[in-house]
């Protein structure tokens, strides 16, 4: 069964887009991440043009993120002052990063900056995964206890300006850190079609300093707002987002999710990571093949001879 995008301009099988729905589904229910960070590359491995991909994967964000920031609140597991500021810099970085997708795009250059993003951004967080999955399962199989982190406090942060109290944090901090995060976030988020939550989470933990408890439902809570405006933004300024592809991978999402968080809780948590690292190890040197790899159609320019 074939149906056709109309943004991307092309006609796809829904057998396949779907079971690509269920296997990213599967991969966030197994591993607890959103997998947009997988969704993206893959959507361009199957032909879908990158800034489409990146649209698409941004209204999948949305989808994907609602249902666990509305856990999290309902169990008080959200700063709403923090996310709150941390979302007026995410969303000047998000008008930003869509701005620069339509610079790029017009350019020409759009498709190898988002490449290049990936395989360094897959590179790094996939090698860090692998690196401490593999040190836990060793420190498991010695018998060793896990090491914690001292909280210790950082003095550059504590001369910035702009101080503000968050009594759910329990934090007297500049709003600047925050406002930083978000909009870094935002851009990367805008520019790549992804949640954001793997730079995100470490941020406010050991940057930020705020509570584990709260860190996943204050991320989630920002990351549904600002993923939304990047959604609408790449809507009326780019033109790029494909509804009906996005409700395919959506469903398929949905219905995967289950079958990987039962998978998931069968799992060690060191093998868990061991494993998303290789996952995400892979398509980064995916993506480094496609950008080395000859053009199809290879062409040169040259002077005809007799030409005025």
């Amino acid at each position: 069964m074939t149906l056709y995008l109309p943004i991307a301009e092309m006609s796809v099988s829904v057998i396949v887009y779907l079971a690509l729905g269920v296997s990213i589904g599967f991969l966030s229910g197994l591993f607890g991440v959103g997998g947009a960070f997988l969704l993206t590359p893959l959507l361009t491995f199957l032909g879908i043009p990158s800034a489409v991909a990146v649209a698409t994967s941004a209204s999948h964000v949305v989808a994907s993120s609602v249902s666990g920031a509305v856990t999290h609140y309902r169990r008080g597991n959200v700063d709403i002052k923090m996310g709150l500021v941390m979302l007026g810099g995410s969303l000047a970085g998000t008008y930003l990063g869509v701005s620069a997708v339509k610079i790029l795009r017009v350019a020409g250059y759009f498709e190898l900056t988002v490449s290049l993003m990936y395989v360094i951004f897959l590179g790094v967080v996939g090698t860090i995964i692998l690196v401490e999955g593999i040190n836990a399962s060793r420190q498991v199989h010695a018998g060793g206890g896990t090491a914690t982190r001292k909280s210790g406090q950082h003095g550059w942060l504590e001369g910035l300006p702009f101080k503000m109290r968050f009594p759910r944090s329990k934090l007297y901090m500049s709003a600047v850190p925050p406002v930083i995060i978000g909009m870094f976030i935002g851009c990367m988020s805008a520019i790549m079609g992804i949640g954001g939550g793997f730079v995100l989470i470490p941020a406010m933990i050991y940057l930020l300093r705020m509570p584990t408890g709260l860190v996943v439902g204050t991320s989630l809570f920002q990351i549904v707002f600002a993923a939304a405006v990047a959604t609408v933004l790449h809507a009326v300024e780019n033109k790029t987002v494909d509804i009906v592809l996005a409700l395919i991978l959506i469903i398929g999402g949905v219905i995967g999710a289950q079958f990987g968080s039962t998978v998931g809780t069968k799992l060690r948590g060191e093998h868990l990571r061991v494993l998303l690292g290789a996952v995400v190890l892979l398509v980064a040197a995916r993506m480094a093949f496609e950008l080395v790899l000859p053009p199809d159609d290879v062409f040169s320019l040259a002077t005809v001879a007799g030409a005025s």
